[in-house]
């Protein structure tokens, strides 16, 4: 199937006004012939852009475990994210699943089923759907099958995540333990000695985390470090050869991944918040100094498309920049050459959006698919 996209502000260095023709999965190329019997989209009014790559987002969760303890099906539960991821414009979205040593939702059980329902779903979803391991770092059990899943191809991306000292500096929080307690299943004394028990086996830790990423690195999966709270640590991990900083929580460990010249991941609902949520840096003034080359969903996806619009229109950078950072950023930080640009013979992964008044979605093309169609009148 062909596309022609005719009308529109195409975005490749910069906004231009052009046609675009897709012949399949890819980009044929700018204001040339369509191929007889194209399917013509009237983009008048319209940006085309690059589809967004969103390498971390969790909110699917909430469609698995709309409330706590209340769960269902995963294949009802991904497929009614992929229409929510491509009504945000995402064309490639990575999955964050949480493997920690606690049950329930980020459990064991939870983690191999995702792993093999994303698989299986795979052909079926409009976006391509990757599996992105967050991996609890105190969760030394799960090792093993880890590098299994490495070595077979079924991980997308590898981040390291450790929350368990903040579990234990919670302890005095009791609202903020109970949201994590009641994902688990278990009783509040329960799951505190569970972390008592998970936290005595610390000195584990690290030679786990160095077998796992050189396992990652022989097997070519791009890896992350998430929350990486000091220069020191940063400096640690990418000894262990992790290029991606997830979420650094000071602008002290920002600038000593950028000063190396690594990708550097803040959310996208802190753009549309003005902040983050929970003190850490906030990504529009990081933007503005150059320390963020990646914006993700997090927990939020509608934040994704919006959040370039906002940066550009408060000046912390221009357009074709801040949409770099959901595209092109991500795409190169994650070895995905084929998409993240508008250029012939790229995978013809595109947006349209109409600008004003707020920037909406009005058409999402995956692999050269019409994917999502918000507004007929654009069908010509």
């Amino acid at each position: 199937m062909s596309l022609h996209i005719t009308g529109g502000k195409v975005l490749v260095d910069t906004l231009i006004r052009a046609d675009l023709v897709t012949q399949g999965e890819i980009v044929f190329g700018l204001d040339g012939a369509a191929p007889a019997g194209a399917l013509r989209l009237d983009a008048r009014g319209l940006y085309v852009l690059p589809g967004i790559v969103d390498c971390h987002g969790d909110a699917f969760e909430r469609h698995i475990m709309p409330r706590p303890g209340v769960a269902f099906d995963i294949d009802l539960a991904l497929r009614d994210a992929d229409r929510a991821i491509l009504a945000s414009g995402i064309t490639t979205a990575f999955h964050g699943v949480t493997w920690s040593w606690e049950p329930g939702l980020r459990g064991a059980d939870n983690a191999r089923l995702l792993v093999e329902r994303i698989a299986a779903l795979k052909s079926e979803l409009g976006a391509d759907t990757r599996f992105h391991l967050r991996h609890e770092t105190f969760n030394l059990a799960a090792e093993v099958e880890i590098l299994d899943w490495l070595g077979s191809g079924r991980v997308g991306v590898l981040a390291f995540n450790d929350h368990t000292g903040g579990i234990l500096k919670s302890r005095a929080r009791p609202d903020k333990v109970a949201k994590m307690v009641e994902r688990t299943g278990l009783s509040h004394e329960d799951f505190m000695a569970l972390v008592e028990n998970v936290w005595n086996r610390r000195d584990e830790v690290p030679g786990s985390i160095e077998r796992l990423a050189a396992a990652a690195r022989a097997a070519c999966v791009p890896t992350m470090s998430h929350d990486d709270m000091t220069p020191q640590m940063r400096r640690w991990y990418r000894g262990l050869g992790v290029a991606v900083a997830e979420f650094p929580i000071n602008e002290a460990t920002t600038r000593e991944a950028a000063a190396h010249g690594e990708a550097i991941v803040f959310g996208a609902p802190n753009v549309v918040r003005g902040g983050s949520h929970i003190d850490c840096p906030a990504a529009e003034a990081m933007v503005r100094a150059g320390l963020c080359t990646i914006l993700a969903s997090d927990y939020y996806y509608p934040a994704l498309p919006l959040a370039p619009f906002i940066l550009a229109r408060k000046g912390a950078t221009d357009f074709a920049t801040a949409w770099r950072l959901v595209s092109q950023g991500p795409a190169q930080a994650l070895g995905l050459s084929d998409r993240g640009v508008i250029a012939p013979d790229k995978r013809a992964d595109l947006v349209l959006v109409a600008p004003e008044p707020q920037p909406r979605i009005v058409a999402t093309i995956a692999g050269g698919r019409l994917v999502h169609l918000a507004d007929q009148r654009i069908l010509a």
